[in-house]
């Protein structure tokens, strides 16, 4: 430590964090409990400069530092009341990280000295120094040259998103160099881009890239944090994730990655955690928010202050009723929007984030604060609908400008196609947009975000290749993740050479691709699931950075994605496929925009409904649209006729009776799709055990030849 004195300017409260301005920076941190702040100015042999923070407003500790800049590293200690039995947990032992800090490096070295308690008498305060042992934050530069950049605004109905690991989509990737694998480099490569644009993806949908820790628990097992979720930093892109260095240089090089997709049109939206810090319930460790200011940033259990109000199954929720957790939250969103140029949100447990006192609430201080947030509120935003509190079962109920994932849409599929009685009704919901969740008056079918899997479970190959979970890899006894997958393993439990359990289990990943592709709403496809990708079984690879969650680029199943690219194209190429609005089966134009037939060709009536067959078939006219295009013209669309069928036994369809000729757009029974010949049919089609096919109408006027 130095005790040279420095020069100190009595600087600004806001904006939080630190703020360079090419001469020196601005340092704000907000505690409303602290009796002093200081700022550690951080070598590189990690001694410290110390500079008390002495101006004060509205519970913010500030002052401007000339000289400092980029590349510097810093923390905080604060004194302040030790009363954990009412939540106050100050130490001005524990070096602190910024809650607002733009970058940070350095990694939790795990030990008593990184925890605020005795590990032999937990009543007992521990002053062991945690300096050395906690990350800290870097002053960045906020300049960077986006050109003319600027969020893309893809519409809902057109997007198609992409679920992906910076890490695992570029880890083994052969024409990504090897320094730039596993990085925010790697992800903006031109091979990996053409990857997403060959496929058709509109969309990116990165799982956590705020800063995060890796859990002791693991560290000891001789695991990480694969995942991310476990945010420390809110406005930091995780440093491990940079190929150019870790003292600010992750900052510009995420924002590079982020221009990059956008000159391919493709958008970046960001898996957030909000309702929930690194530092676990009492007996965590002391690295940041609990050591600034407890009470203001946690949930704390009314009559026992000791104890976090959890309803993340983390160990603690941040606290939605105090104005600066709030402000922490907005103040993020807004600063990855407009200085990271992000394109949308998908809030992981986003109910918690609605519980301002215990109920979830959708006239929280949260939804109000998103909906009149200029800038907020015009980005995607995507809630995870659900918590592990009570009542935090949410799909359907978050108000408007929100989508959701829509875990019915997953069970329902699932259930379906490994062939459970009864699904029909509800899957006619789900194909069209699921309006039974979503129809009123302020919501339309891009209110779901529409998945069969995600990286929370198994990945589409495990799903049709295994009945149960095999997490032994873990290390938790196989305790971990969900038990009822709604898998099926297709008469055989993981790998196998049997050829009909093989191609069983083909058609029916391109059973559910199907599905999922050619449903209102918008499709979010898993990352790797169109190579074929595979966990082994693993339904919870939150730990396993390693080759069992990362892509394989040598074992690409071509076929699986040809097959994954013919459905997005069709989809793209159709809007009564991307419907903006929801369907009436009303006369439109002279023709009903919707309607639902038997296999015997006739339109279902409403007893048909009751004890149906595991098969349907969806007629949509593409004359019975009721949107009309950014030109305020009306959208005029072939008409397509969907079977669907979960029976073990082909089944022969008969056609509606029409004036023309049906295209064999799709068919799951082949391998990519689609035979090499365009297929005409007029009368009826067999449909193959468990099989779907897509039909094009044609009417008898029409002139030419379709090609492929």
């Amino acid at each position: 430590m130095t005790d040279e004195p420095r020069e100190t300017w009595p600087g600004q409260p806001f904006p939080l964090g630190a703020s360079y301005d090419g001469l020196g920076t601005n340092f704000s941190v907000f505690s409303q409990v602290a009796e002093s702040v200081t700022l550690c100015l951080i070598a590189e042999d990690g001694t410290e400069e110390r500079v008390p923070l002495t101006e004060v407003d509205a519970h913010c500790w500030h002052e401007y530092v000339p000289g400092v800049g980029p590349g510097q590293r810093y923390g905080y200690r604060v004194e302040g009341p030790w009363d954990p039995a009412n939540g106050l947990r100050c130490n001005s032992r524990k070096l602190l990280l910024d809650p607002y800090a733009k970058a940070v490096t350095g990694e939790v070295e795990w030990g008593q000295e990184v925890f605020g308690y005795d590990f032999d008498d937990p009543d007992q305060r521990n002053d062991l120094d945690s300096a050395g042992k906690v990350p800290v934050g870097v002053v960045h530069s906020p300049y960077f040259n986006w050109g003319d950049d600027r969020l893309l605004n893809t519409p809902l109905h057109e997007t198609v998103i992409y679920e992906t690991h910076v890490k695992g989509l570029t880890m083994t990737h052969p024409d990504v160099p090897e320094r730039e694998r596993g990085t925010y480099q790697g992800l903006a490569h031109p091979a990996v881009i053409d990857h997403l644009l060959d496929l058709g993806i509109t969309a990116i949908e990165l799982m956590p890239v705020h800063q995060f820790i890796h859990d002791g628990h693991l560290a000891d097992k001789g695991l990480r944090n694969y995942w991310g979720y476990n945010t420390i930093g809110f406005f930091a892109p995780h440093a491990d994730y940079s190929a150019s260095g870790t003292t600010g240089e992750q900052v510009q090089e995420f924002k590079g990655m982020v221009r990059a997709m956008h000159e391919a049109g493709i958008e970046v939206i960001l898996d957030v955690v909000y309702n929930h810090t690194a530092e676990g319930n009492h007996m965590g460790p002391t690295l940041s928010f609990r050591g600034l200011d407890n009470q203001a940033y946690y949930r704390l259990v009314p009559d026992d202050r000791r104890h976090y109000f959890d309803t993340t199954g983390t160990g603690n929720s941040l606290n939605m009723a105090h104005p600066y957790s709030l402000q922490l939250i907005m103040d993020s969103l807004r600063y990855w929007v407009t200085e990271c140029h992000v394109d949308g949100f998908r809030f992981d447990l986003a109910s918690t984030l609605a519980r301002q006192f215990y109920e979830v609430d959708r006239l929280s201080a949260f939804f109000d604060l998103v909906h009149q947030d200029p800038i907020v509120s015009q980005v995607k935003l995507i809630a995870e609908p659900w918590d592990v509190g009570e009542g935090g079962y949410q799909v359907g109920n978050f108000p408007p400008v929100w989508s959701e994932w829509n875990g019915q849409f997953r069970d329902t599929i699932r259930d379906h196609w490994r062939g459970e009685p009864h699904t029909v009704p509800e899957l006619a919901s789900r194909l069209t947009g699921s309006a039974d969740l979503y129809s009123d008056e302020t919501r339309s079918p891009v209110a779901s975000i529409n998945f069969v899997t995600a990286h929370d479970g198994f990945t589409l190959r495990d799903l049709v290749s295994y009945n149960e979970k095999h997490n032994d890899a873990n290390g938790e006894d196989g305790k971990d993740g969900e038990s009822h997958n709604r898998s099926w393993n297709c008469g055989a439990e993981g790998e196998t050479d049997d050829p009909e359990v093989l191609a069983l289990r083909a058609r029916q990943q391109r059973n559910l691709l199907a599905t999922l592709l050619l449903s209102q709403g918008v499709p979010m496809l898993l990352g790797g699931d169109e190579l074929g990708r595979t966990q082994g079984g693993n339904n919870n690879a939150y730990c396993q950075d390693n080759e069992i969650s990362w892509f394989d680029w040598d074992e690409v199943d071509e076929d699986l994605l040809e097959f994954t690219r013919r459905c997005i194209g069709i989809r793209r190429e159709h809007p009564v496929l991307r419907r903006r609005r929801w369907f009436f089966g009303q006369e439109i134009r002279g023709n009903v925009d919707i309607e639902w037939y038997k296999p015997d060709g006739a339109a279902m009536e409403d007893h048909d409904w009751e004890g149906a067959p595991r098969t349907i078939g969806l007629y949509m006219d593409g004359r019975g649209i009721r949107s009309r295009d950014t030109r305020g013209r009306p959208i005029i669309d072939d008409s397509f006729l969907l079977l669907i069928s979960a029976e073990p036994d082909p089944i022969d369809w008969q056609l509606p009776e029409m004036d023309g000729a049906w295209v064999v757009e799709l068919d799951t029974a082949l391998p990519a799709g689609v035979a090499d010949e365009v297929r005409t049919v007029t009368d009826d089609i067999e449909l193959v055990p468990r099989s779907t096919v897509l039909l094009r109408f044609r009417p008898a006027d029409e002139d030419g030849a379709d090609e492929r």
